[in-house]
């Protein structure tokens, strides 16, 4: 079996602009996933100092309180290759999801508050995604939309965060959408294109207020993630373990972990080794990559591993500094007043770093609230179809295709046949995971004659509040 870090691989790969992606199963037994990036991609100057910072960044975010973003576990070397190591399974993402025919207009819908909601929380910290597409949107089992590949595109190729870029993906994500899982329904595709033009001239909090206040344009006014969670569960089958050979853990160094100080160090000072330490500098230059320690190390270990650095002084990292920064109080200078007055400063920006998050939070408590669907079944809308023509002493069959949240329960519905008075009615169990469910009427006509005849479906219960759901087909008799 292939392994990496203590992540196992499996045969299940799929292969990005950044490298390939495989699903893997973390040392805790739970599915996640690793990224092996191309090598020409981190072989640009300064690429892997900005994929530490993109790294650390993002669990910032995630500490401070934004849960839409695929958690990341590591990102290591293994002699000349580097991988991201995520605390997540990487299927289904959007594309695989695309064309499916379960999908619907209230899981669409769900796609595009979650994602939303997550882009302006990244914007707001400075931050953007700088890659967003149907491919490095994830959907997780209980259906919520989290975005892979957070900066990691702009890090490699030196790019500032450019959260306009994200606008106009997130506008084009919604057309697509529009055109693909909300195609059934008109108003729905017009509600989705109106988000998308109300994101490109007004910005994304607006485009996911907008959407979330015309959720009645939707079918059965919902917003829901039961399709999408029913769909990834049954795209988690069972993968087949890599035939690789096993990779030796020896070789594997994270580049996040920043080494505390030891007893040696702090005799001789700091960025001095002491003397018959090892001279060779970290694996290929990568910063944090300060020796051959397995990953499981914690950062700032005390003596569970060896430190290798360069006999003398050796320069803190770009890793090490933000590690430090974001860990550490700040240190008085010699410089008093100025050393007061950035530590003053830096308080302020903490305090309002942290007011911002709150109403991110705030915002996505909120939305999750808006999304979440009923657990009780509502049939939102029907279409009842049945033959042109029926011949003498036949028997029509007519057809009403039912069209619900998903959720399980009992219907009950009304037939009503344009020969007689009595509605027949009728109650029916439809199991949960289903959105579309069909039920049957068999009319038989008899006697010499020509005419018109119409059959009513009429849902009774349960429907939206308020709102009448039934339809009707007609048919030719002749004889």
């Amino acid at each position: 079996m292939s392994m990496i870090a203590g992540f196992s691989l499996t045969d299940r790969a799929r292969v990005t602009e950044l490298g390939t992606w495989v699903e893997a199963t973390g040392p805790d037994g739970r599915r996640g996933g690793a990224l092996r990036f191309d090598s020409r991609a981190v072989a640009v100057p300064g690429a892997s100092e900005r994929l530490v910072q993109a790294v650390l960044a993002d669990r910032r975010l995630t500490d401070g309180g934004v849960s839409g973003l695929v958690p990341i576990a590591d990102l290591v070397t293994a002699g000349p290759e580097v991988w991201l190591l995520v605390g997540h399974s990487i299927s289904p993402v959007l594309s695989d999801l695309l064309t499916a025919p379960a999908m619907d207009p209230a899981s669409a819908a769900a796609v595009l508050v979650e994602t939303a909601q997550t882009l302006v929380a990244l914007h707001a910290a400075g931050l953007a995604h700088g890659s967003l597409h149907p491919g490095t949107v994830l959907i997780a089992d209980d259906g919520a939309a989290l975005l892979a590949e957070r900066g990691l595109a702009d890090a490699v190729r030196g790019l500032p965060p450019a959260p306009e870029r994200d606008v106009t993906a997130w506008a084009a994500l919604a057309r697509g959408l529009a055109a693909t899982w909300a195609s059934t329904s008109p108003s729905a595709a017009d509600l989705l294109e109106r988000v998308a033009a109300t994101a490109t001239t007004h910005g994304l909090a607006p485009a996911r207020d907008a959407l979330l206040a015309g959720r009645d344009a939707l079918p059965g006014g919902l917003i829901s993630r039961d399709v999408l969670a029913g769909t990834a569960r049954r795209w988690a089958t069972p993968s087949t373990p890599g035939m690789s050979p096993v990779r030796d853990e020896g070789e594997i160094v994270t580049m996040l972990r920043v080494p505390g100080p030891t007893h040696e160090s702090a005799r001789f000072g700091p960025g001095v080794a002491a003397p018959g330490t090892h001279g060779s500098p970290g694996a290929h230059g990568f910063p944090g990559a300060q020796g051959s320690s397995s990953t499981h190390a914690s950062p700032g270990a005390h003596g569970s591993s060896s430190t290798h650095g360069s006999y003398g002084t050796h320069g803190e990292t770009t890793a090490e500094k933000i590690w430090r920064e974001g860990n550490k109080p700040a240190v008085l200078s010699s410089h008093g007043t100025r050393a007061k007055k950035a530590a003053r400063a830096r308080r302020r920006r903490t305090v309002v770093s942290s007011a911002v998050f709150a109403l991110i939070v705030a915002g996505a408590v909120l939305a999750w609230f808006s999304v979440r669907s009923p657990a009780d079944l509502v049939v939102q809308s029907v279409t009842v179809s049945a033959p042109k023509t029926l011949g003498c002493r036949k028997t029509a069959t007519i057809t009403g295709n039912l069209v619900t949240n998903g959720s399980g329960g009992s219907v009950t519905f009304q037939w009503l046949r344009s020969d007689q008075k009595e509605p027949i009615e009728q109650t029916e169990t439809i199991p949960s995971g289903k959105t579309t469910h069909s039920v049957q009427l068999r009319w038989t006509v008899k006697g010499e004659a020509t005419a018109k005849l119409t059959a009513r479906l009429r849902i009774l219960s349960p429907v939206p509040e308020g709102q009448k759901v039934e339809d009707k087909a007609t048919f030719t008799y002749k004889c």
